[in-house]
């Protein structure tokens, strides 16, 4: 534990950290958690962020896992619930025809974008995405093993190639 610091304040800067990932502003979390001033909830998400720095690898693993977990229920439910195309002063557009609400995609595809950086996010984590085995291979290589290979095989007359037309 960091030194000078009770577990308990530990626990609510972690709580305020947790807000922060969920994309609460400062001033919106110094609301929620009883702080006079953004300035105390920004200190306190640096604390916490500090504070998951001293974490063993496995600590800081199973955290960040649980950030991702609290991202991915949050985009899931925006993805889920239905959104409709609003306008100001009209409220939901409806389809001219139909009388229809005009559904808007947007918010699902939206969600679903940062689903995929979550995905992305814990399969880093995790290490999962492993770096695919490259061979680089430069033309003074080939040039150097053409070479090689004419050396085994000798001077070869053009005469003596079989099936090797001569140029004219």
């Amino acid at each position: 534990m960091p030194r000078g610091r009770k577990l308990q304040t530990m626990e609510r800067d972690a709580q305020a950290l947790d807000l922060h990932y969920r994309g609460l502003g400062y001033r919106q979390i110094a609301t929620q958690m009883g702080w006079r001033s953004p300035a105390a909830a920004h200190q306190a998400v640096r604390r916490a962020i500090a504070d998951t720095y001293t974490l063993s690898r496995t600590e800081a693993v199973k955290v960040e896992e649980q950030r991702l977990d609290a991202l991915e229920r949050a985009f899931n439910r925006v993805s889920a619930t239905k959104h409709y195309v609003t306008a100001a002063g009209v409220g939901v557009v409806r389809h001219p025809d139909t009388g229809q609400p005009l559904v808007d995609d947007g918010p699902v595809i939206h969600a679903g974008l940062a689903l995929l950086r979550v995905s992305e996010s814990r399969r880093k984590l995790l290490g999962l995405d492993r770096p695919a085995r490259v061979e680089v291979r430069n033309i003074d290589a080939i040039d150097g093993r053409l070479l090689d290979l004419a050396d085994q095989m000798g001077t070869v007359v053009p005469r003596q190639a079989a099936g090797v037309p001569e140029q004219a």
